[in-house]
């Protein structure tokens, strides 16, 4: 059986470019039809919706800083009222600030913090009011080898995505009995615009803590949510995937 994902309404947020933009495309090739969160990059989202359209999809963009409650309120409001339901959300959205504690300023620490962790708070307790009713969903949070390992000079970015898993676990628990699974991705080193801020020295150095000894690609993230997303994968919940290269060995 194929992982097929026909007729299901996907959210995915911060679906402009790289991972997210991944997953969201994959979601449609397999039969999804999508929201389209983005922040900043509007021209990006609607070319993204575009492509959707072309395969064959429904797909709508919006607007919103899911570190915002209302806003991400309004954000699964939208997914609903336009596309009809919300079966998938994807917390995707995401950024980084790094540098070393020392010199690590109180607005850099919230900054990730609200990106990052309080925005999965955000839209899963609007998608889950939605999803309780239905009885089905599918929760898929993107965290990070950095929430598992840590890594120095992202104490922010490690601390939002450790607290993302430990979120994915306690919700699991939560939801188990209407049918809704909560599962978080690991991805390690993948091959997006965060990057590209390393120089080609901290990247070759960062390569040999990959046992595969290669970056990841946006596409191998959005398969493994694929999986998650799937009628294949309802007994799974509470758990941690890593695709990392095989990194964080656990």
């Amino acid at each position: 059986m194929s992982l097929d994902l026909e007729g299901k309404v996907a959210l995915v947020t911060g679906a402009g470019r790289g991972i997210g933009r991944a997953i969201a495309l994959e979601f449609a090739k397999r039969g999804a039809n999508v929201v389209v969160n983005y922040n900043k990059s509007a021209d990006a989202a609607q070319t993204l919706v575009k492509e959707i359209e072309a395969l064959g999809r429904k797909a709508a963009a919006m607007q919103a800083d899911v570190s915002d409650f209302k806003q991400a309120e309004a954000l699964i409001k939208f997914a609903v009222d336009t596309l009809g339901n919300l079966d998938i959300l994807v917390n995707n959205a995401g950024i980084t600030k790094d540098t070393l504690i020392m010199m690590m300023s109180e607005t850099d620490w919230d900054a990730v913090l609200n990106t990052n962790l309080k925005s999965t708070f955000n839209c899963s307790k609007a998608a889950v009011k939605h999803m309780m009713r239905k009885r089905y969903g599918r929760i898929i949070n993107i965290a990070s080898v950095a929430g598992q390992m840590g890594n120095a000079g992202q104490t922010n970015y490690s601390a939002s995505k450790g607290g993302q898993i430990a979120f994915t676990k306690a919700l699991a628990r939560e939801v188990a009995t209407r049918n809704i699974t909560v599962n978080a991705l690991a991805p390690g080193f993948v091959d997006t615009e965060i990057l590209d801020a390393m120089t080609p020295e901290i990247l070759e150095a960062a390569l040999k803590m990959v046992p595969m000894g290669r970056k990841g690609k946006a596409e191998e993230i959005a398969y493994a949510a694929s999986f998650l997303a799937s009628e294949q994968a309802g007994y799974i919940t509470g758990q941690v995937l890593g695709v990392d290269g095989g990194m964080a060995m656990m």
